[in-house]
């Protein structure tokens, strides 16, 4: 599998997905006009590597701003990783955000505390 790179812009964040490492980064703000759309291939390209590769996933996340369109986007992404949890996958998310920055925190909290795999909020 080819590694995933889309470089971040005003409105969208970075995404890195290195299929070699299993270890997946996103960074940056997030509101595109269609989040939807920008999440696609990002969303098919993890679902490929889970069939594909079998193997660990660590995803790494670094937010600015997240609009509540891109929050859906997050929790079908982190719904993936559940399923493949649940089936026996080595899952990690990693949310990091920024020490004073409760908003930040406060999302990555409500996305990931339904979620069926282990998690760490973490201040920077």
């Amino acid at each position: 599998m080819d590694r995933f790179k889309i470089e971040p812009t005003k409105y969208t964040i970075e995404v890195d997905l290195d299929p070699a490492t299993g270890v997946f980064s996103m960074s940056g703000s997030s509101y595109p006009e269609d989040a939807m759309s920008f999440f696609e291939p990002v969303n098919e390209w993890i679902e490929n590597y889970i069939n594909q590769e079998k193997r660990g996933i660590t995803l790494n996340i670094r937010m600015n701003y997240i609009n509540s369109s891109s929050s859906k986007c997050f929790i079908d992404i982190f719904e993936i990783l559940e399923n493949y949890a649940t089936a026996g996958g080595e899952v990690m998310v990693n949310w990091y955000y920024m020490e004073d920055d409760d908003d930040i925190c406060d999302t990555g909290e409500e996305l990931l505390e339904d979620m069926d795999f282990p998690y760490q909020l973490i201040a920077y």
